[in-house]
């Protein structure tokens, strides 16, 4: 079975935010059921909430050689109605209480069976050819409903799911606090590596800044838990750091970079208290993980992101595509291992795509190498302007604003000017002349807003798009 859930299966598998605990002989059970249910190699869409029934169809799927898109539950039916004329699957698994939302969509279907609050439902569609190693899809956008899917291969999801627990050292004693969507694939990759060892993943929909969250994590005490930089910019807001939480032993961070400043913060944290914190880095290309910072590293290369995880390798290219040997340098990341997904499907022939990536991937990151071979993400490759003739990385101005205000920050813009928006009661042209000065660039390059809160993604990630919207007045 897929991460051999069967080894445990009077452990508590699943505790969620129903307070019901469920075991691994329960996803036995229930995997054995829906292979009934869906008897045949089929694509299935899975409208995916912090829940039991999402890991388990999830796992299910895996075992039974069915082929599921992880998407969020809470997507427009619009865009949910794109992706399903697009790519027709055969079944979708879907919350109880989605159902009346998606009548409009599922014309002529029909309800197959239910369990654990969801419904599964059969549609009117012809079976596609999938490649025979396809073994799951996600979204390159999580909320945009965009079609533009990730190929996933079993060996991916094998490959990382064991890597990493053998990293963080994972075991049956752990309970994990999982409140990164399923749907996204670093919160996948932390259920899937915890189950693998045998230990209880807590799921829930609440964040840190919610009191149901404070109390999950009071009531259950996990032993580990991950965040992306939102997370921790909460927790650090609401004093986490400032006392031991005793049962912790892990606390892991990906799905973008921490400013110095917080990263400093939680890697003393855990010096003081005894904890392991793993900055890793990885792609929803790479199955989620591709580098992580040993943590007895965490206070000497603080911003770094390690170097490879095991059977993983890292390296550097430059603007024309040549590596880079030289111990110290600069340029395009680019990643081997056994967990470079098949590659991208925009349509539902891509589907029988073989494996286009033959275990490498360029992630269009700019990341420098320090003589110990440890690695730094400097900003994206697409994420730079030329402003008044001058190369500007706009990750790095967020990282400069981050470091000098306590505050968050988004930088976007055309090449006429730089727009920065941010959340601070600093005065607009104060923030402008500070960049000014730290770039070197007159101060008509620069627009600078306050609004109330800076847009984001399910998954935490800064929504650039929606930024680009407004209007600079």
């Amino acid at each position: 079975m897929y991460l051999q859930v069967d080894r445990w299966s009077d452990n508590i598998a699943v505790i969620d935010d129903s307070g019901e605990k469920y075991k691994y002989g329960d996803i036995v059970d229930f995997s054995k059921c829906f292979g009934k249910w869906i008897p045949e190699r089929r694509l299935i869409f899975i409208l995916c909430k912090n829940c039991f029934a999402t890991i388990a169809a999830h796992i299910a799927c895996i075992d039974n050689h069915i082929v599921p898109l992880m998407i969020s539950a809470n997507m427009d039916v619009e865009l949910l109605k794109g992706l399903i004329d697009l790519y027709k699957p055969m079944y979708i698994w879907c919350p109880d209480e989605s159902k009346d939302k998606l009548d409009s969509v599922l014309c002529n279907s029909e309800d197959v069976a239910g369990q654990y609050g969801y419904l599964l439902i059969k549609l009117k569609n012809d079976n596609c050819d999938m490649y025979e190693d396809l073994a799951m899809l996600l979204t390159t956008s999580g909320t945009t409903g965009s079609p533009k899917l990730i190929r996933h291969s079993y060996f991916n999801l094998y490959s990382n799911a064991e890597n990493v627990a053998n990293v963080f050292g994972f075991s049956e004693q752990d309970r994990a606090l999982v409140d990164l969507k399923l749907h996204y694939t670093m919160g996948l990759n932390v259920a899937c590596s915890n189950l693998y060892c045998g230990a209880t993943i807590i799921l829930t929909e609440h964040n840190p800044s919610e009191k149901e969250w404070w109390n999950i994590f009071r009531e259950y005490k996990p032993t580990n838990m991950c965040g992306v930089p939102y997370s921790y910019e909460i927790l650090k807001q609401m004093r986490f750091f400032r006392k031991d939480h005793e049962e912790l032993k892990i606390i892991a961070q990906g799905g973008g970079k921490l400013s110095d400043e917080l990263f400093g913060i939680v890697a003393e944290y855990a010096v003081k208290y005894g904890k392991r914190f793993f900055a890793t880095f990885g792609t929803s290309e790479t199955t989620a993980r591709l580098a992580y910072l040993n943590p007895d590293k965490a206070l000497e290369k603080i911003g770094s992101i390690g170097k490879a995880i095991p059977c993983g390798e890292m390296l550097l290219v430059d603007e024309f595509g040549n590596y880079i040997t030289d111990a110290e340098a600069e340029g395009e990341l680019v990643y081997r291992g056994p967990n470079v997904t098949l590659g991208y499907a925009h349509k539902r022939e891509d589907l029988a795509k073989k494996d286009e990536r033959n275990g490498e991937y360029f992630t269009g990151d700019i990341a420098r190498r320090d003589a110990e071979g440890y690695y730094y993400v400097q900003g994206r490759k697409g994420r730079f302007l030329k402003v008044y003739g001058y190369r500007v990385g706009l990750d790095e101005c967020e990282t400069i604003l981050k470091n000098r205000y306590e505050s968050d920050f988004a930088c976007t813009g055309t090449d006429e000017r730089l727009a920065i928006y941010h959340t601070n009661d600093v005065e607009d042209i104060e923030i402008r002349k500070f960049m000014s000065e730290k770039t070197g660039i007159q101060i008509s390059a620069f627009y600078s807003e306050r609004i109330d809160f800076i847009p984001r993604n399910e998954n935490g990630k800064i929504n650039y798009g929606e930024l680009l919207k407004r209007k600079m007045e």
